[in-house]
């Protein structure tokens, strides 16, 4: 039997949401991804591009991690969550992949948004992230049923 690891950043907590969904359907276990410096509704404001969130996608700055997952060894399933900025993924998750060895692990990614598709995160994730097993994407919006989560990781 796999051990599944079910990570996340949630800036407004719709992806959290999900991701205890998952973490619940799948029996896996729940890491949160977060980042020294919390965001206020100010950083998230897309519209001006002097926002913090603005500027870390323009520049690519990566801000710093609370903590790293202990024992990634156990796992042979990671789920990596997000929500889509600039039709991508937030510049914390290239942080905490970088910080994180998931070499011959099975990665599936999900990601929460009003509208964008995954089409474009999941090839950039795979871009910048050449090594790594993507197995699957996919955007959820937390009214699946918890049947969805579990065919989702099959």
């Amino acid at each position: 039997m796999s051990k599944i690891l079910v990570s996340y950043f949630s800036a407004s907590g719709v992806t959290k949401g999900v991701a205890e969904k998952i973490s619940k359907a799948v029996s896996g276990d729940l890491f949160e991804i977060e980042p020294v410096e919390k965001y206020t509704q100010e950083d998230l404001d897309w519209t001006n591009q002097e926002s913090r969130s603005s500027k870390e996608m323009k520049e690519g700055i990566k801000p710093k991690i609370v903590s790293k997952v202990s024992s990634l060894d156990q796992y042979d399933t990671i789920c990596i969550g997000f929500p889509i900025w600039w039709y991508k993924e937030p510049t914390i998750i290239d942080e905490f992949l970088d910080e994180n060895n998931m070499l011959g692990k099975k990665v599936y990614v999900f990601v929460t948004s009003g509208s964008s598709t995954i089409d474009s995160t999941y090839k950039s994730l795979k871009t910048n992230f050449p090594d790594l097993n993507f197995i699957d994407g996919k955007r959820f919006t937390g009214s699946e049923k918890e049947e969805d989560y579990k065919e989702w990781l099959v």
